[in-house]
């Protein structure tokens, strides 16, 4: 496999690029202006921008092929990157944690997610280069990952149970202590329900990057191209959510968009390429339509039942969840 050279200098480039663009947003977001709906409409605009003009910077310095696998990974991570949304949603209503401090928590993780991708995508690389078996074993993970988003309610309660097990574990305060992770009562150090939510987000990051990296593994096998991919996708899932947070539970068949998209690419995966060749390009495309046709679906039903609003996520409060635990 023909990988792009990128030299240490490169890479520490990159890396300063990334913690640049991590010191803006953070910045960016201090006042309550810049946590509004529109402004958050607009930095994920932003964001999709910076992710698009990387690609073009790969395209002008390693050419089309490059660029395309980088696109296709980017639109596969952009993409499952919705279903956070609805765990970012389940978790921070269980929790009852107030928007103010949602912003923060999701800096934290952002930044803890990218560093256990790119753990997980250099050893998914290493894996294949190495043990090509490998390749269906992602492949079966990524079958069996589709088949259970496309059966499962995307508003069904599904991390409740660890930020539970996390509040029986952790000496929890009663509520949200303004920004603080760990505050001290009665001489004791006492976890916050930020900390709980920060824990949690970490937690279900890695078993997201379970099947998003192998999803990014079946249209690039490049660590550079896979990882940058990963980069531009998170980066912007904190605007995303400030801008989704009130629709994302809306779109009704989004799952089935999005299980198709981890069942292509699992095929990609399972299926010998000298058997069947799908090309960076035509996986884009295949992407784009299954997640175009699952949001337009989801509009025209909406349209259609207006009085029929999907109930929110269950949960618990800070409180009852404090309860137990003290």
């Amino acid at each position: 496999m023909e990988t792009i050279q990128v030299p240490v200098g490169g890479w520490i480039a990159f890396g300063a690029l990334v913690l640049g663009l991590l010191i803006v947003d953070l910045l960016a977001h201090r006042n309550h202006h810049a946590n509004s709906k529109r402004s958050a409409i607009a930095w994920s605009a932003g964001w999709i921008f910076f992710g698009l003009g990387f690609g073009v910077f790969v395209w002008r310095m390693y050419g089309s092929q490059p660029a395309h696998e980088y696109l296709g990974a980017w639109l596969i991570e952009k993409s499952l990157s919705l279903d956070n949304l609805f765990v970012f949603l389940v978790i921070f209503r269980s929790l009852s944690i107030p928007e103010a401090e949602q912003r923060r928590v999701l800096f934290w993780g952002i930044f803890g997610a990218l560093v256990f991708r790119a753990l997980f995508i250099f050893a998914g690389v290493e894996a294949l280069e190495h043990w090509h078996a490998v390749v269906y074993v992602f492949g079966a993970i990524l079958l069996f990952t589709a088949f259970r988003v496309a059966r499962e309610d995307p508003l069904k309660e599904r991390d409740s149970k660890m930020v539970h097990w996390l509040a029986r574990r952790l000496p929890v305060s009663s509520k949200v202590e303004g920004s603080h992770f760990v505050v001290r009562q009665g001489g004791r150090l006492l976890a916050t329900p930020l900390l709980v939510a920060l824990i949690t987000i970490e937690f279900t990051d890695v078993a997201f990057a379970l099947d998003s990296v192998p999803a990014a593994l079946s249209v690039s096998q490049d660590p550079f191209i896979v990882y940058t991919s990963n980069v531009f996708a998170i980066l912007g899932l904190r605007a995303l959510y400030i801008a989704l947070a009130h629709v994302i539970t809306q779109l009704r068949y989004l799952h089935y968009g999005l299980a198709a998209v981890l069942a292509f690419a699992g095929l990609k995966m399972v299926i010998p390429s000298n058997w069947v060749h799908v090309s960076p390009l035509v996986s884009v495309g295949v992407i784009v339509v299954c997640i175009g046709t699952s949001i337009v679906a989801s509009v025209v039903w909406k349209r259609r039942h207006p009085r029929q609003q999907p109930s929110p996520p269950a949960g618990t409060d800070a409180q009852g969840i404090s309860a137990r635990v003290h």
